[in-house]
């Protein structure tokens, strides 16, 4: 591509970054940096009510947690500043002047009852329910007497009330609009806040915006955006719409198909190069089969013709099994700093143990995070390391210390790791061996209940890795103490 890319993310700070708003910023940053290009982010926060600084802080929090760097924006700085909407309000008022000079906009003094009248009327009579034009040819007298009655107005955009606009869409094809159902666009609210069709369209053209990628919901913006960019007399960008995220009933995702915002899946253990690697497939097909992407193999592949036209579904079941591969992939070190928090979140440690033991955390998370799908999960799989055994999982209570000799194996477990002198992985399995062989019994039957009594649990890592790893003195202790519970239990 010869021309100088520039693409933008602008979300509205009116909640968190949801997994569609990360998509989008996702694809637009892949499209920079596949052709080289610039990644501009903006925020959108002309809505005075709904926006917060807390939304604000939350976006770019989530933004740089998933590692979309943007290179331009809020924290950055840029040629094309500022990039807050809210703080460019003199841009748009000089471009709302400039096009009531010319005649392509209007003063519209309907009140919102009387607009909401009409548009009832409209549809009773079968009528499109739009704006019916009728502040379009005021004459000045007109104007005076709804302004000496004080009323307030809006600023409206004149559009074509006849033949089409097409959208040259770079993932959709071509798609055509009427004019006759565009209504004359507010650009101005009564508040004298532009409106977003209209703020948008003078800082795309300000910030030399050549590619606008965002979700299909905006396909219906884009016929009053480029005729916006037609009357302001300026050059129309590329326009790509990528499809929808539907939930697996293909209804519109919402917070009852589960956790939707990318704070909420950092907070439930996902790691952000699996959601980064997720989000990548989602919408977006590589040329082979392969499913793990990196950003740099994403960044390398990813061209818009390969963007899908239908909608994609969510698939939580998917985004976990690539989390546990990146669970098992990652560098150990890396995973082991990440489970920490986790850790101390759980209280199974403090922060100055964690510092403290951070040698023994990494040898602990080495053995058992091929069991986990995220670290919330990892956390509570090794918190027996840390903490004392208080209960058992009731079907192993049932499968294996129900058993006959169960409390007597345990015993002998215990006794024969006290004596070992070579406390080693291989020297503690042969010692259990060697007690079941005696006895003429498999190796399982002292196995089984032994990784319950010192994990309460009955899946895990190797049991062997978990005694030489727990230490002589816990794992005798805890053998012991079940061995005790077994046979208060049967009295």
């Amino acid at each position: 591509m010869s021309e100088n890319v520039r693409v933008r993310f602008a979300p509205s700070p009116t909640g968190s970054l949801h997994i569609g708003g990360a998509r989008t910023a996702l694809f637009n940053l892949l499209f920079a940096r596949h052709n080289n290009g610039t990644f501009v982010l903006r925020i959108e926060d002309t809505d005075t009510e709904r926006s917060t600084e807390e939304s604000t802080q939350q976006i770019l929090r989530s933004l740089k947690w998933l590692g979309l760097d943007w290179d331009e924006g809020p924290e950055k700085g840029g040629n094309f500043g500022p990039y807050f909407q809210s703080q460019r309000l003199e841009l748009y008022k000089k471009e709302v002047d400039r096009l009531l000079a010319e005649g392509k906009a209007y003063y519209c003094y309907c009140s919102p009852e009387e607009l909401s009248e009409r548009r009832e009327a409209a549809l009773k009579a079968g009528k499109p329910p739009k704006y019916d034009g009728r502040c379009r040819n005021l004459t000045p007298e007109q104007r005076k007497k709804f302004e000496d009655e004080g009323r307030p107005y809006t600023i409206r955009l004149k559009m074509p009330e006849e033949g089409q606009t097409v959208v040259e869409d770079l993932i959709r094809g071509t798609v055509v609009f009427d004019n006759s159902v565009l209504d004359d666009l507010i650009i101005v609210k009564s508040n004298g806040i532009p409106t977003y069709n209209f703020a948008c369209v003078v800082d795309d053209n300000a910030m030399k915006m050549t590619h606008i990628i965002r979700a299909e919901e905006h396909l219906s913006n884009t016929p009053k955006q480029i005729q916006t960019y037609l009357a302001l007399g300026y050059e129309i960008p590329k326009f790509a719409h990528v499809p929808m995220i539907l939930a697996p009933d293909r209804s519109k995702l919402s917070k009852r198909h589960g956790a939707t915002s990318v704070e909420e899946f950092r907070d439930q253990g996902y790691l952000a190069e699996s959601i980064i690697n997720y989000l990548t497939l989602l919408g977006w097909s590589p040329e082979g089969t392969e499913e793990i992407f990196d950003m740099d193999k994403a960044i390398r592949e990813f061209t818009l013709e390969r963007v899908n036209k239908t909608a994609a579904i969510y698939d939580v079941k998917k985004l976990t099994w690539i989390n546990g591969h990146y669970m098992r992939e990652l560098d150990l070190e890396y995973i082991t700093e990440q489970t920490i928090p986790f850790m101390i979140k759980k209280g199974i440690v403090t922060e100055e143990e964690a510092r403290d033991n951070f040698d023994y955390i990494k040898k602990v998370v080495e053995i058992s995070r091929d069991r986990a799908k995220t670290l919330d999960e990892l956390a509570d799989t090794i918190a027996f390391f840390f903490k004392d055994v208080t209960e058992y999982e009731e079907k192993g209570v049932k499968k294996h210390f129900s058993k006959e000799n169960a409390a007597k194996l345990l015993t002998l477990g215990a006794e024969a790791l006290e004596k070992l002198e070579d406390f080693t992985h291989d020297k503690t399995e042969e010692t259990f061996r060697n007690i079941t062989a005696d006895m003429g019994l498999k190796a399982a039957e002292i196995i089984h209940p032994t990784r319950l009594a010192i994990t309460g649990r009955t899946v895990g890592p190797g049991l062997f890795d978990i005694i030489v790893l727990l230490g002589r003195e816990k794992t005798v202790e805890r053998m012991r103490k079940a061995a005790q519970w077994i046979s208060n239990k049967s009295n």
